[in-house]
């Protein structure tokens, strides 16, 4: 299972949120780069960033640091944060980028999302946020009507290779991930899933591979030292 070390982005810095309640914030390092290079000596193999700058506004706000910490890390990178256009697509996979992920408008404008999918293949990741398993949106200030296993399907029949699922209640609290909705997208999709949000320790890494999936998020647990990157690169060679 491929483990991503996560760094939030906003204002310029690394932050970590408590349910994605902005106003919940916590600086967790003032150097984004530096903290890129960090997690790829340690030994991390992808990193997973999120413009929250962007997902507010709608726009890449924070793409000059995005590229340098790419650059210096030197390792694979997925970014995601108010990515609502071809253009922004464009110009983060021209930049670099490894794989971008769309979010609000993958279930705003699924013809944005589609586009891509034809256009980029696998290097187009769909991002799904949800409250009590509906899909919220625009930064998770706004929560839908729409179940997150409906919106899954959506995504798979669009052609979409790989789904991020990001249980906000979760998010940032250390009480471990939902392994419910993460087996039940596993049984429902056939798709490249990958866990966000709760993860305290390795065993709930471990947890979440025995559930056969693609990969899973680390945030606040890394920043905490609950979890070692020594943890990450060990479960990522167990084979379930």
């Amino acid at each position: 299972m491929q483990i991503f070390p996560a760094i939030d982005l906003k204002n310029g810095q690394c932050v970590r949120l408590f349910q994605g309640d902005f106003s919940k914030k916590t600086v967790v390092n003032e150097d984004p780069i530096a903290q890129a290079k960090a997690f790829a000596t340690d030994g991390a193999t992808y990193l997973h960033i999120v413009d929250l700058d962007g997902a507010l506004e709608g726009r890449p706000i924070n793409l000059e640091v995005i590229q340098k910490m790419k650059t210096t890390a030197k390792i694979p990178v997925q970014v995601g944060g108010g990515i609502r256009s071809m253009a922004q697509v464009d110009y983060y996979l021209e930049s670099g980028i490894d794989r971008v992920i769309i979010g609000s408008a993958a279930l705003t404008d699924p013809d944005f999302l589609r586009a891509a999918v034809q256009k980029y293949g696998a290097k187009i990741a769909a991002g799904i946020d949800a409250k009590n398993g509906l899909v919220a949106t625009r930064g998770w200030l706004d929560v839908s009507q729409v179940n997150y296993l409906d919106l899954a399907k959506q995504m798979e029949e669009a052609g979409v290779a790989t789904i991020i699922y990001t249980d906000i209640s979760r998010d940032g609290t250390l009480t471990g991930p939902n392994l419910e909705q993460m087996a039940n997208l596993k049984e429902h999709v056939k798709v490249n899933l990958i866990a966000s949000g709760g993860v305290s320790s390795r065993a709930d890494l471990e947890a979440l591979a025995k559930l056969g999936l693609y990969g899973a998020i680390a945030g606040k647990a890394l920043y905490n030292r609950q979890i070692s990157l020594s943890d990450i690169v060990e479960v990522e060679q167990i084979a379930y």
